[in-house]
């Protein structure tokens, strides 16, 4: 068994798809219209074979109030691994990513929280 799969619930698939591809620099793989949105994926350019990453619109009620909640928790929905969270922040943080921690060393993770701007917090990751 394997991940091939990971959604986030976007509030605009549109917006979302701009954000992740060029400012997160993630590459579009998968465009197919559904009933109502899309079938959008999108997957690292190191990996194009990968995980695919799913930007799914909220056609689920509870969804909204539960990311509502994670995101005024500060919780992250989801984690992306990068080589250098320091370099990745500088990158981000010059494009004008909105960052809710900046890097913080927490064992042998080094951990950066940003807004993605479609109702999440992300957080990269980098392990020491």
């Amino acid at each position: 068994m394997k991940i091939t799969v990971l959604s986030v619930m976007v509030d605009d698939q549109e917006k979302a798809l701009q954000f992740y591809t060029q400012v997160l620099g993630f590459e579009k793989k998968t465009d197919i219209p559904m009933e109502e949105g899309r079938w959008l994926t999108l997957v690292s350019p190191e990996q194009r074979d990968g995980v695919e990453l799913l930007l799914e619109p909220m056609g689920f009620a509870p969804a909204k109030p539960f990311q509502k909640a994670l995101k005024e928790a500060g919780i992250p929905w989801t984690s992306f691994g990068v080589d250098d969270v320091e370099k990745e922040y500088e990158r981000l943080n010059k494009l004008g990513v909105e960052f809710t921690m900046k890097p913080t060393q927490m064992g042998p993770v080094k951990l950066a929280v940003l807004n993605d701007t479609c109702g999440n917090l992300i957080q990269i990751a980098q392990f020491i």
